[in-house]
């Protein structure tokens, strides 16, 4: 305590009443060193140094102390940066009283010097910068890893330091950061980072401002990215390019500014490149935009870039995009030196196409050229395979991602492995891959869930979503578009509000597809209101939401209040799709409106619908059920290419009409013509033999579907039989179908 007090006189007589002009530091130093107080010691000592002891000159009195940011001296070494975790600024009524003036016995413990460490991100910003300050090349490193790690925030930090250092930053530093922001879609930052640009005069630096322009198109800000390029005095094909690209990305299938940008280009004198027409092609591709796609492939051959490897992938994709696959296989073949990019190119264009066999194909040529799937291949080919049921298949894949290793413990293959096995019926393999793989995610856990659902275990995909949050995975968008559909089909109300609320939280309602799903759940549900409440409350609709309105109406028994909606829609800057358009005639049919319904016929016409299956279809019904059986006959002949689908809507036409016997003339025909039933068409015409009292055709038609077509019997296939046989008095015969039914339970 004596020591203490001692040292407090000190300062109160060198800094508060200014009566030395000159101390000596060394004196100082020793006094501190001698006491083993470090507290009082450190806050004397520091105090003492920021007044300018060190110097070895007077002190104004009252000075005001200000906390520093490191204090150096040649005379002790450097005090380390993690020394100022105790408390500073301690007042003297801080120090504990004095209780005597007899000093305590103390043993002289000298501390040694702490080694200086190296600057590390858990250093406080800016506390830590003025180490750098005699080598900024040691701070750019700093910045350039924090923008490896995706740490802006701690970047521009250092970077608001040094500005107010006026210590400059080169170009390379910036470049590091704008590509941070490019992957992170920050354009926020990106936005600071463009000042601070400016700020170090490089604003005119013609590298980085192509950076710029990309940084800004790859965060969606165009009209800033275009304010960068018109201010560029120079134009070199690389910021076109950039400009190009943002255009693509975010042009969605506007091609148009793409194809403008392009011919200014072109009309300047720009020398274009590989990179250029990649960029034109690729936003032709996204705009199915085939006869700008043709005009550029001969360009590409006038300039002499038919050759280029990129190009030709980029061709290739096109012509998938467009429904072109004839010109995708000729200019695949034309290739001599084929990489793995073009084989997936080739591969995922069979896919997009839902052409399987030619995917599957092709993945077995690839493997007898002596090229190895990589990951990208993987995944795109183990959906293919779930789509087409090949299990064995799967399997050779499964065994060939374990095989590789690096394969096996990437998520989104196992996601897909996942996948396969649920969609080819496995559900046990499926889930032996989601609980032996050492790390999971929302996507795999989706991927089970979906799994669950086709495979008709509702319940336990609904549970799902609990176990997934007991791992500590938040749900996402996709995740939550799978198990509304799950609270659909269950009815259940509870679990489904209780997902709204989390939907709510999380800030998923303006997504489509979300809001689309909670509608039909509550419709299912039997709460239609909400299912208007949410549609109302929509900002931005599109046809799948104005459809599911519709759908709604349909399934809780309003159809003139669907008609309504359909209407709405029309005036609307939507469009009917076919899928909506089916429904609109099944409407019709229902309530027997048939002047809307021919209304519709001639929409159809007109979009030129008739060619899918199932919107023919439903026109065929649509006239059956409004009594009109000579107009549904005539647009049953009209279809170019008739299926199973169509046969049966002819079928069910007369059945409205009570055409019994030529319904089933109509079935015997369409077995004669080649074309195969369905389960659906044998449950329509056991019915109309059910209503007509064909006992002996109705034996006929279920030996039929068992034997000769191998279609299960389902419940209403043997309850149709076995009251017909019951009614007619053939009870035995009834009595043996009834064994035959209780199999299926």
């Amino acid at each position: 305590m004596w020591f203490r007090r001692q040292l407090r006189l000190l300062y109160d007589t060198v800094v508060k009443k200014d009566q030395l002009k000159t101390i000596s530091f060394a004196v100082v130093s020793s006094v501190v060193t001698y006491i083993s107080f470090p507290s009082t010691a450190s806050w004397c000592l520091d105090n003492i140094l920021m007044e300018g002891l060190s110097n070895l000159t007077s002190v104004p009195a009252k000075t005001p102390l200000q906390p520093p940011l490191t204090v150096q001296f040649q005379s002790l070494p450097p005090i380390p940066v993690n020394n100022y975790n105790h408390r500073i600024f301690k007042t003297p009524s801080a120090l504990p009283p004095l209780q005597s003036q007899t000093p305590p016995k103390i043993k002289h413990a000298k501390k040694p010097f702490k080694k200086r460490r190296s600057f590390g991100e858990e250093d406080a910003f800016p506390m830590s910068l003025p180490l750098h300050t005699k080598n900024p090349h040691a701070i750019y490193k700093d910045i350039q890893r924090f923008a490896m790690q995706n740490k802006l925030k701690e970047a521009l930090t250092i970077l608001d330091y040094l500005d107010k250092q006026g210590i400059p930053v080169n170009p390379t530093t910036f470049s590091s950061l704008i590509a941070a922001c490019v992957r992170l879609k920050s354009l926020t930052e990106g936005r600071q980072i463009h000042t601070h640009i400016r700020i170090n005069g490089l604003e005119n630096n013609e590298f980085l401002r192509t950076k710029v322009v990309h940084m800004y198109t790859s965060c969606g800000s165009i009209q800033d990215a275009k304010k960068v390029f018109d201010e560029m005095p120079c134009k070199s094909v690389y910021p076109w390019n950039a400009l190009l690209r943002g255009n693509v990305v975010f042009g969605g299938r506007q091609y148009r500014e793409v194809l403008h940008t392009f011919s200014e280009m072109r009309e300047l004198g720009v020398e274009l490149n590989v990179y250029t027409f990649s960029c034109l092609i690729k936003s032709f591709a996204g705009a199915s935009a085939l006869r700008q796609g043709l005009k550029t492939h001969a360009l590409l051959i006038k300039n002499g870039l038919g050759n280029s490897s990129i190009l030709q992938t980029s061709l290739i994709d096109m012509y998938f995009k467009c429904g072109k696959i004839k010109l995708a296989r000729l200019i695949f073949e034309e290739i001599t030196e084929r990489d793995i990019v073009m084989w997936g190119a080739m591969i995922a264009g069979f896919a997009h196409n839902r052409l399987q066999k030619e995917a599957l194909e092709y993945v077995r040529w690839m493997i007898r050229e002596n090229i190895c799937p990589n990951s990208v291949i993987l995944t795109t080919i183990l959906p293919v395979i779930g789509e087409v049921w090949a299990l064995k298949l799967g399997q050779e894949v499964h065994a060939y991602v374990v095989k590789t290793k690096s394969y096996s413990k990437q998520l989104f293959i196992q996601s897909a492995l996942i996948d396969m096995y649920c969609k080819c019926g496995d559900l046990n393999s499926g889930r032996r891959v989601f609980y032996a793989s050492m790390e999971r995610n929302a996507i795999s856990w989706t991927a089970l869930m979906s799994g669950y659902v086709s495979n008709g275990r509702l319940e336990q995909a609904l549970r799902s979503v609990i176990w997934m949050q007991q791992e500590g995975f938040k749900p996402d968008v996709v995740t939550v578009a799978t198990v509304l559909p799950v609270c659909a089909q269950l009815r259940a109300l509870k679990q489904g509000k209780e997902i709204h609320c989390y939907v709510v939280k999380n800030g998923f309602l303006p997504n489509v597809s979300v809001t689309t799903s909670l509608m039909m759940m509550y419709s299912n549900c039997g709460v239609l209101e909400y299912s208007f409440k949410l549609f109302d409350a929509m900002e931005k609709r599109n046809v799948i939401s104005w459809t599911a309105m519709i759908d709604s109406y349909i399934k809780s028994g309003c159809p003139y209040e669907a008609l309504g909606v359909f209407r709405s829609m029309q005036l609307s800057k939507h469009r009917p799709d076919s899928v909506a358009i089916a429904r609109m005639l099944s409407v019709c049919g229902e309530v027997g409106v048939l002047k809307l319904g021919k209304e519709i016929h001639g929409q159809v016409l007109k979009k030129d619908f008739e060619s899918v299956p199932f919107v023919s279809a439903e026109i065929v019904k649509m006239y059956g059920k409004c009594g009109a059986n000579d107009k549904a006959k005539l647009v049953f002949d009209a279809i170019p290419v008739k299926g199973s689908m169509t046969w049966t809507a002819i079928i069910e036409a007369y059945e409205y009409n009570v055409l019994y016997r030529d319904a089933i003339n109509l079935f015997k025909q369409m077995i004669s013509d080649g074309f195969s039933p369905n389960h659906f068409t044998f449950k329509v015409v056991l019915s109309i033999c059910e209503k007509a009292g064909f006992v002996d055709e109705a034996c006929q038609i279920f030996n039929l579907m068992t034997r000769r077509y191998k279609i299960k019997a389902l419940e209403e296939h043997y309850g149709s039989i076995i009251g017909l046989l019951t009614r007619a008095g053939r009870a035995e015969e009834a009595q043996r179908y009834i064994r035959l039914s209780s199999s299926l339970v």
